[in-house]
């Protein structure tokens, strides 16, 4: 047998819906098996706080063993995890192909599964995991003043800590009335210029953060796209991703998600369009767990092969000959950090490459997770721990004294600011920092 892998990494589909993916008891004698893996290995002691809390529930038992863990506090382990596959991706040599096929990340979603199926999942969960609800209420005129107000303000947070456990540090982003679905202006009159790597128009998929709180993420890309003289339209009806649900478990509001969106997308898919999403939780949903999820599916296939973070369609547009560079405006330092669901989606650091064609730009890349991990670091019982995990990227990300701080993923960024003390740096979308540089 041989020690760790040295084959690319393959997954398997998710069986979540054979009746046994939800009996509690095969489901622990997986966990202790894979627990028991990752007690011999430790090579991700320093990814998340999954790990430290099962090498401590084994260190901390007489046994010194996982056998010596109690069955009930393999939860811990579960609740620390926010699915980011890094460990899946980037540490541990035993995945498949590997004989031992251990898929921590899954096994986890599995364990969240049951947890959900057994009804023993929080309303506090459920409601910031209904991200496409809450927005549509939280925007509406009137509306939206009394719950920004209410966001920032110390006694009410403090209310909302105590009922809700939504943490009353936490710095959360703004609802916009101004939606983005409602506020774009896409431009199809260009015509089409297919490139060897790039379909030659674009359909637009909004994502909930992006229409209901940072629409000038969606104006910008759409700037973008009209500069280059690339059509492009936006989604004529979208549901949530399912990114939120499916890590909160529930696998079920998952496939009705689904139903909603991808006999759509598939018809832009085969209409020869690339569909691009700003946020990469999105994107990789559309890419990866959609895909395991419902493998036979002939729409998810054709959705997930016409799928592309928007640094990557630019990327490889400029590798067709087909992107300008007329750029106007020097960025100076900017710190960038790379999501770790967009690290993940193994196509290189297509946004470090999108602002490095910017002349005088000089790109400090920040490649390790902030510690927000979408709903994960806004409840009151891991804010600390996300804080903790994100101090060393808050150091990195001031290390050049930069101009701009950016990450793809706009709650990391806003995180990554207030873990820097908020010091008066500009905080920019990589998208809105390529459209200053267009001079737009």
């Amino acid at each position: 047998m041989r020690e760790g892998s040295l084959e690319a990494p393959t997954r398997h589909p998710i069986d979540w819906q054979n009746p046994e993916y939800y009996d509690e008891h095969k489901l622990n004698e997986e966990l202790e098996r894979v627990y028991d893996i990752c007690h011999g290995c430790r090579r991700c002691v320093s990814l998340c706080n999954s790990f430290p809390t099962l090498f401590d529930l084994v260190d901390n038992n007489e046994t010194l063993e996982v056998e010596g863990v109690k069955k009930e506090d393999y939860v811990k382990v579960v609740d620390q995890c926010y699915l980011c596959d890094l460990c899946y991706m980037t540490k541990c040599p035993y995945v498949p192909p590997h004989e031992w096929n251990v898929d921590f990340p899954h096994l986890m979603l599995r364990a969240k599964a049951v947890k959900y199926k057994q009804g023993k999942t929080n309303f506090r969960d459920k409601l910031l995991s209904s991200t496409d609800l809450v927005g549509k209420l939280a925007s509406i005129p009137v509306v939206v003043q009394v719950v920004n107000t209410v966001n920032k303000t110390p006694a009410a947070r403090k209310v909302m800590d105590s009922v809700l456990g939504i943490a009353a540090e936490r710095q959360l982003p703004e609802y916009d009335s101004a939606r983005f679905r409602g506020t774009a202006a896409p431009d199809a009159s260009f015509p089409v210029k297919d490139g060897k790597n790039t379909p030659g128009k674009v359909a637009i998929f909004s994502t909930c953060y992006v229409n209901y709180n940072e629409p000038g993420i969606g104006h910008d890309l759409i700037r973008i796209l009209k500069h280059n003289e690339v059509p492009h339209v936006v989604v004529e009806k979208e549901n949530c991703c399912g990114m939120p649900k499916l890590e909160l478990g529930d696998l079920e509001a998952v496939k009705k998600l689904k139903e909603g969106n991808i006999p759509m997308l598939a018809r832009y898919a085969r209409e020869g369009y690339a569909i691009v999403t700003a946020v990469p939780s999105c994107t990789l949903m559309f890419k990866q767990e959609l895909p395991l999820m419902f493998p036979d599916d002939a729409d998810v296939k054709a959705v997930q092969d016409a799928m592309f973070d928007p640094f990557e369609y630019l990327v490889l547009r400029y590798k067709d000959g087909m992107l300008k560079t007329d750029f106007k405006q020097p960025l100076g330092k900017v710190s960038y950090h790379i999501p770790c669901h967009l690290r993940v989606q193994n196509m290189g650091q297509k946004t470090r490459e999108m602002l490095e064609l910017v002349p005088d730009t000089k790109v400090n890349v920040v490649e390790r997770c902030s510690g927000h991990d979408g709903t994960w670091g806004v409840k009151s019982e891991y804010f600390k721990d996300s804080m903790k995990i994100g101090r060393p990227v808050f150091k990195a990300m001031g290390n050049n004294e930069p101009a701009y701080v950016s990450s793809d993923c706009a709650i990391a960024g806003r995180h990554i600011l207030q873990g820097m003390g908020n010091p008066g740096t500009a905080k920019e979308h990589p998208l809105s920092l390529i459209r200053i540089a267009y001079g737009l």
